[in-house]
């Protein structure tokens, strides 16, 4: 039942958000509330909530207008699709050159979301799922976001999450991943040795915004014995390309 009824909150706060968006202008309470059908009470109390987290504003004369908040997201959305129009190509030729899987992932809190991927024409290949996901600590990318995010967040990543192992070769303790991410902050790359998938080998490398801000994770899997070191350069090569298209410019050098 309480389920049931969270669901249904969630619903009236879409309904009140479709009716607030018809309107040129903020629009009252009692409008609202005929709109979508909801008692008086009932519809000023999602309202509150919603603009006590930013979804909803409220002008001097107490009517009700669509939130910033709304605008942040929506220009997130944005970028990440003009991040994955971006990639496509530059991902699309590494896969060629190098024949196996190019993943392309977007940072969401302590985990790594896969949002775009370029698999080859062969039998044998890395298979990863869009919109899957994989904690930091056992990914190539993830480890470099940590690495370049510092030591304290590290500590603070190592102690939300306790660093479960996923197979024998994973960094699980805050020493190991300490010591490794020293070396990746200025590496500029990392590698996954069997740390997500026993048998998959990754190489992992960041892509920065025009602000110098790291905005994703670009990476190749393969089976750990295809697995080559030369690739590194290649990786970096496509994501500086990736990088320069969405306006950064190398001289900025890496945030600290």
């Amino acid at each position: 039942m309480s389920e049931k009824k969270s669901i249904q909150v969630i619903d009236r706060m879409s309904d009140l958000l479709d009716a607030i968006a018809r309107y040129p202008d903020p629009v009252s309470l009692k409008v609202l509330a005929a709109e979508t059908g909801l008692h008086s009470s009932t519809a000023h109390r999602i309202l509150a909530a919603m603009t006590e987290n930013g979804f909803v504003e409220r002008d001097p004369a107490g009517h009700y207008q669509l939130g910033r908040k709304l605008l942040g997201l929506g220009s997130r959305v944005d970028a990440q699709t003009d991040l994955r129009q971006i990639a496509q190509p530059v991902m699309a030729r590494l896969r060629d050159q190098l024949g196996e899987t190019v993943n392309l992932t977007v940072r969401e809190g302590d985990e790594v979301v896969y949002v775009e991927k370029a698999t080859p024409n062969r039998m044998m290949h890395v298979q990863q799922l869009i919109g899957s996901r994989a904690p930091l600590h056992v990914t190539a990318v993830g480890k470099l976001m940590l690495a370049v995010s510092g030591e304290e967040a590290c500590l603070g990543y190592a102690e939300r999450t306790n660093l479960p192992a996923y197979t024998r070769n994973t960094v699980n303790s805050i020493e190991k991943l300490l010591a490794e991410t020293w070396t990746l902050a200025s590496q500029g790359y990392a590698f996954d040795d069997e740390e997500a998938e026993i048998g998959v080998g990754c190489i992992g490398t960041v892509i920065y915004d025009a602000a110098g801000n790291i905005v994703a994770g670009l990476s190749v899997s393969a089976p750990i014995e295809r697995r080559r070191l030369e690739w590194v350069n290649d990786l970096m090569q496509a994501a500086e390309e990736i990088s320069k298209a969405m306006g950064y410019q190398s001289h900025q050098g890496t945030p600290d």
